[in-house]
């Protein structure tokens, strides 16, 4: 309800007031603000209604009895139903028609206006409590004593503006404005004085003042200095902040100048931590909190704020001399924190002057000590100075020195039992790891693995060099999911399975296939499923076709280098990695020349930042340098790895398998083809009789002779219709091969003394040095493999 002209002249001087306007019939035509406070009832709710309504138990009092301005003690209606009892009074505003009605709240202190008065100069009146008032044109109005020490010795208004809030910039003038417009009262807000020499950091609370009738009539400001509070609370804050760097790195020398970059300036002005060797050379302190003995600890870090470490006092790296035992230093024993000054630091040590002049910083006026010890065992002892700061150590800075060293400890404990397994994983990684370096008639083979550095745990990593039947090999790089034992152990399993598979002359698809199936098994073991899978790439390489065969469950394709130097990778399409299950692999065939240069890799080799197209192209420009013909296989795969952006701490496992081809000559190897007749065993018979002649392989033609006759005549029996194959092939040992059309597995079996048959793959087993069978697209081959007493003469 808008106030009558006149209304507002009547009421003035009763702020908190609250104020009616009857008309002559003795209804409400006006209703302050105060008086909804007072009776709950808004001004919409009691216009045109008559006040007398409003009375809980007396008459309205008649105006015709005394003079305007008399009052009386009345007991009003509140709108909740209860009863307000208000001192009453009558004006008769000069302006406005009607009565003007005054009540108060009886009560609760007493003295109406008196009271709010009594309290705004207590306000005021206060040491403790900066106070001012501004009008709403922001001009200061009244000042207590405290506020005018608070505001620097210029005019109101430079000083408005020079007081910037620390988070947005904006002045106290705009914060007096935005309150002044909106009312909403600001608690808190801090702001610093830019125009002062000495930085000066104040927290201002204002709020608007209204008048009994809701009008804004003033600004009050509370103000407080936190320039100290603030100091410390943002030293504080930056000292934990920067807690989070320590332990970032597992070299114990960098764990303990972190710690001295925090300490240094957020508890004092110098700081050192001493380690024992047993920390720095990664051994466990013993167990037990007996104080190592001071000729085993190293200074390992010190800081100073005002420039390089004196020279005066114990360097980084030297001993720490000899410090009898004191009650002094027994909390170092314990976790406790000492807390001294010049003197007790002196009584520590004895007052001896070559300690004192070695470990106690001139000036020193205060220090706190305290011990880095976990788990029962004391890695080393951190200390704080203050030399130019007289300000003692207080409780706020002992909690966070015992925090920070509690973190420095955490840290160098974690780094020992990393440290303990990542040996422990890559001892067992390299044991399960073939040779570096094989040689076969196949191909010439380099193999290196480098373990993740930094936090990194070892990977399960992997490559092998398989020899397969008819001087063929076949080559694996594999890379297990996840780091650690749990991945080395995983790692172990598929290197096996790999092997056993390639025993069995598995094409590099089936064989994949049989390994994805275990690796969907082991997941179905694992307690977490997702951590477990693979990728991995395996190739079958035959010197004598000269042919490569390859399939990738989810592995990167090998570079293929060519005598011409020419680098390409090969085009294969990687199938999906090991243990997803129902996905077929695809086989890529090369064929290679003698002397190309095959590299197997893992993505710890390509994958630099997360981007392998670099990192390939990266390795075949490096592939097409180095792999002249004149660099060993291991000198290319050192060079390759060091080459590396992160050669000497790479993110990730670095695994290499190079493979150098080899071929055998066309007159090593000679071949017939026979009908399936037994007349083909005694034809068979000849034919290698006279081959071995040519070779000049005497002494094998005996045993030769029986092997190929006993193959042969299983073939005859079991092959059906189809024509049989005999291959003999010449290099460091005589590779003799039968092949039909026949899909029947051969077994080796003991025969009993009665029987007339079982014998023949006895004999074929102890006339060579190895034999096998291995299936083709239509049929079978057995092979036997023997000795030549002298390959080079062969």
């Amino acid at each position: 309800m808008t106030p009558p002209a006149g209304a507002a002249e009547g009421a003035a001087g009763t702020d908190g007031v609250a104020a009616a306007l009857l008309d002559g019939q003795g209804r409400i035509v006006w209703w302050s603000r105060a008086a909804t406070e007072l009776l709950g009832w808004t001004g919409e709710e009691v216009a045109g209604h008559l006040a007398r309504h409003y009375i809980a138990d007396a008459a309205p009092p008649d105006r015709r009895q005394g003079p305007p301005g008399g009052g009386r003690t009345m007991r009003l209606r509140h709108r909740s139903g209860h009863v307000v009892d208000a001192e009453m009074r009558l004006v008769r505003p000069d302006s406005a028609p009607g009565v003007l009605v005054l009540a108060m709240a009886s009560g609760g202190g007493g003295g109406g206006p008196d009271r709010d008065r009594d309290l705004g100069r207590a306000l005021l009146t206060q040491e403790g409590v900066a106070f001012a008032q501004f009008g709403m044109d922001l001009r200061p109005l009244r000042t207590n004593e405290p506020f005018e020490e608070l505001r620097p010795q210029s005019s109101e208004d430079e000083w408005l503006s020079d007081l910037v809030n620390v988070q947005d910039g904006t002045s106290a003038r705009d914060l007096l404005s935005q309150v002044a417009e909106t009312g909403a009262m600001v608690v808190g807000a801090e702001y610093r004085l830019t125009s002062d020499n000495t930085p000066v950091v104040l927290s201002l609370t204002c709020f608007r003042v209204e008048d009994a009738l809701g009008m804004p009539v003033a600004l009050a400001v509370v103000a407080s200095e936190v320039t100290e509070r603030r100091h410390t609370r943002r030293r504080l804050t930056e000292a934990y902040r920067r807690a989070i760097d320590i332990g970032g790195s597992l070299d114990m020398a960098q764990v303990a100048q972190d710690l001295v970059e925090v300490l240094v300036p957020a508890l004092g002005d110098m700081a050192t931590v001493d380690f024992p060797d047993d920390v720095l050379q990664g051994r466990d302190p013993p167990l037990g909190d007996a104080r190592p003995k001071t000729e085993a600890a190293r200074r390992t870090a010190a800081k100073s704020a005002y420039g390089p470490w004196p020279p005066e006092l114990l360097q980084p790296g030297e001993l720490l001399p000899p410090v009898a035992e004191s009650r002094e230093i027994a909390p170092r024993t314990v976790g406790g924190v000492i807390v001294s000054d010049g003197e007790l630091s002196r009584d520590i040590l004895g007052r001896d002057p070559e300690l004192v002049a070695r470990l106690v910083p001139e000036g020193l006026r205060h220090s706190l000590g305290c011990p880095l010890y976990r788990r029962g065992r004391l890695f080393g002892y951190a200390n704080v100075y203050r030399t130019r700061d007289a300000t003692p150590y207080d409780e706020a800075d002992t909690k966070l020195m015992r925090e920070l060293c509690a973190r420095t400890a955490l840290a160098i404990d974690n780094a020992f039992r990393f440290n303990r397994e990542h040996r422990t994983a890559v001892v067992l990684q390299r044991s399960l790891l073939p040779p570096a370096a094989t040689d076969s008639a196949a191909a010439e083979t380099a193999g290196a693995y480098v373990p993740a550095g930094g936090s990194v745990s070892v990977g399960g990593d992997w490559f092998d060099a398989v020899p397969m039947s008819s001087l063929r090999i076949g080559l694996v790089v594999g890379d297990v999911v996840g780091h650690g034992l749990p991945a080395s152990a995983s790692m172990a399993r598929l290197r096996t399975a790999v092997q056993t598979l390639a025993d069995l002359d598995l094409p590099p698809d089936e064989l994949l296939t049989r390994l994805d199936d275990l690796v969907l098994r082991m997941k179905g073991e694992a307690e977490d499923p997702d951590g477990v899978g693979a990728s991995c790439l395996f190739a079958v390489y035959d010197p004598v076709t000269r042919v490569c065969e390859m399939a990738s469950a989810g592995h990167p394709p090998p570079a293929v280098v060519l005598p011409d130097g020419s680098v390409d990778f090969a085009p294969l399409v990687p199938g999906p990695p090991l243990g997803v299950g129902d996905n077929p692999f695809e086989v890529c065939s090369l064929t290679l020349p003698p002397g190309s240069v095959l590299a197997l890799y893992t993505d710890g080799l390509v994958g630099e930042h997360h981007d392998p197209v670099t990192g390939m192209e990266r390795l075949r420009e490096n592939l097409r340098e180095l792999c002249d013909g004149e660099r060993s296989l291991e000198r290319i795969g050192a060079d390759l790895i060091a080459r590396r952006p992160s050669a000497q701490s790479p993110p990730d496992d670095v695994t290499l398998l190079l493979a150098r081809t080899r071929a055998v000559p066309e007159g090593s190897m000679a071949s017939w083809e026979y009908p399936a007749d037994p007349a083909a065993v005694q034809r068979a018979r000849a034919d290698v009789d006279a081959q071995l002649a040519e070779w000049g392989l005497d002494d094998l033609r005996f045993s030769t002779e029986l092997l190929v006759s006993e193959l042969v005549t299983n073939a005859v029996r079991y092959a059906g219709s189809g024509p049989l194959t005999l291959r003999l092939i010449r290099n460091r040992g005589l590779v003799c091969e039968v092949s039909d059309p026949s899909n029947t597995q051969p077994r080796l079996r003991r025969a009993r003394s009665t029987d007339e048959g079982g014998r023949g793959l006895f004999l074929v087993a102890q006339l060579s040095e190895r034999w096998g069978c291995r299936y083709r697209a239509r049929g079978k081959t057995i092979w036997t493999e023997q000795a030549i007493d002298d390959p080079a003469g062969a």
